[in-house]
């Protein structure tokens, strides 16, 4: 069992140092007085350079006129007259007839390979996802593409032009799986800068996306997991994150999300469901319930709930479902766009200008004991260095109470120009204890 007691997790010393454990990881950090504070603010700094706005995007690879850049796409949402319609693996001639506002792709550098895939598991490409190969690839326009983005893709691993020329066509039909039936994957936004952008600081985030937009946007992933799911039967787990700006890990610094299978949980999975099989309800008496003790939560609607998570290594902002599902697709429409408004609102309250990545976290299709769907919003201000290496002790540069600090006036500031949903704002929330609601089925 754990600890009762909160303060073996969260105390402020006299000084006004605040040590903190994290009650899921035991991630040890102190917030230090005096080691500065960012402040939260979209302003254009003054290392910002000037772009020239084109009719059309271009750029980078992700933009709309770049659509070939990319490996073929296994589905692409398109807004049609106000309503959102998604097609399935459009012939590579069609791709210039619709605009998307979110596309789905293969990760053309997988983390987890399709190899992986074939290699441990004899893992072979469904039916449907053949099939789909072939007749893109029997398509004029699909074989240019293909041939284009293999020969990139092999330049990029170092390969010379002779090398290239050597490649089997075995070699290269292998790779090609990896673009209809690979396990790791894109969902990318349409929109590089922010509609009115004169400078190249000024990049379209998750906060910029109307309210519909960044619901449409998680569900659009949510669908892209339940098919990954469904083509491989090898998937124990599937890893959804985003990585915004480069300093956060982004390849490009246009707004996507990836979505990587694996087959193993991974060990902080592994962890939160060893917890809530000894203590079904420990992610409200450890997160939740903790939370509202001291007074961290600050935004909740009827299905989700927001507060400032400690012992993180960087500023960190934790959203949970209040739903008695634990999987992100068996969650209704109502509850995906509930928890989509507080995800949404935070990344707004944070704004566009500093790094930050997110985190999905989950119960696995495989497992027992259930823990809430929830997302992690790390805020990317500070850089672990030396001391932190000696000492596995972390220094995280603004308290919990800072952070709620600096999030709750924008909130209601945005909340008040009708940029984010409307929710309770700090003193408006409940506080009811045990408001996640997982383990009761």
């Amino acid at each position: 069992m754990f600890p009762r007691n909160h303060s073996s997790y969260y105390n402020i010393m006299p000084d006004g140092t605040v040590k903190q454990i994290n009650p899921f990881t035991g991630t040890e950090v102190w917030a230090v007085p005096g080691r500065g504070s960012k402040p939260i603010t979209n302003d254009v700094p003054a290392t910002a350079k000037k772009i020239v706005r084109t009719e059309k995007e271009e750029y980078c690879s992700f933009c709309p006129t770049r659509y070939y850049e990319t490996p073929p796409e296994k589905a692409r949402l398109v807004k049609i007259d106000g309503q959102y319609k998604t097609y399935y693996h459009l012939p590579p001639d069609r791709y210039v007839d619709t605009a998307a506002e979110f596309r789905r792709t293969g990760n053309l550098f997988e983390i987890v390979t399709i190899d992986y895939w074939k290699k441990n598991y004899g893992y072979k490409l469904a039916h449907r996802l053949a099939q789909w190969r072939d007749e893109y690839f029997a398509n004029p326009k699909g074989m240019e593409h293909i041939n284009t983005i293999i020969h990139y893709k092999l330049q990029q691993s170092g390969k010379t032009e002779e090398q290239i020329k050597r490649k089997s066509a075995f070699e290269k039909v292998n790779m090609m799986d990896a673009f209809f039936g690979g396990c790791h994957e894109l969902v990318i936004a349409k929109t590089h800068y922010e509609q009115d952008a004169a400078y190249d600081t000024q990049l379209r985030s998750s906060g910029d996306l109307s309210v519909d937009e960044h619901f449409h946007y998680f569900k659009f992933v949510i669908d892209a997991m339940k098919d990954m799911l469904e083509y491989n039967r090898y998937i124990r787990y599937v890893s959804i994150f985003q990585n915004w700006l480069r300093s956060a890990g982004a390849s490009f610094d246009h707004l996507h999300k990836q979505i990587c299978a694996l087959d193993e949980w991974g060990a902080s999975i592994n962890e939160q469901i060893n917890m809530v099989r000894q203590d079904a309800n420990v992610s409200n008496e450890l997160g939740s319930n903790f939370a509202s003790q001291y007074n961290l939560i600050f935004a909740e609607n009827d299905y989700a709930i927001a507060y400032v998570g400690i012992g993180h290594r960087y500023p960190t902002i934790e959203i949970y479902s209040k739903s008695v599902s634990a999987r992100p697709y068996e969650h209704s429409d109502d509850e995906v766009r509930g928890f989509s408004d507080i995800v949404h609102a935070c990344h707004a309250a944070l704004g566009s200008q500093s790094s930050c990545n997110e985190e999905w976290y989950y119960t696995p299709i495989d497992a027992v004991y259930k823990m809430p769907w929830h997302v992690m919003l790390k805020w990317r201000v500070n850089v672990p260095a030396g001391f932190e290496g000696g000492t596995s002790i972390y220094i995280n540069p603004i308290t919990p109470i800072d952070m709620r600090d600096k999030i709750v006036p924008r909130l209601y500031e945005l909340r008040n120009e009708h940029k984010i949903a409307h929710f309770s704002i700090a003193e408006e929330c409940k506080l009811h204890p045990n408001p996640l609601k997982y383990y009761m089925k």
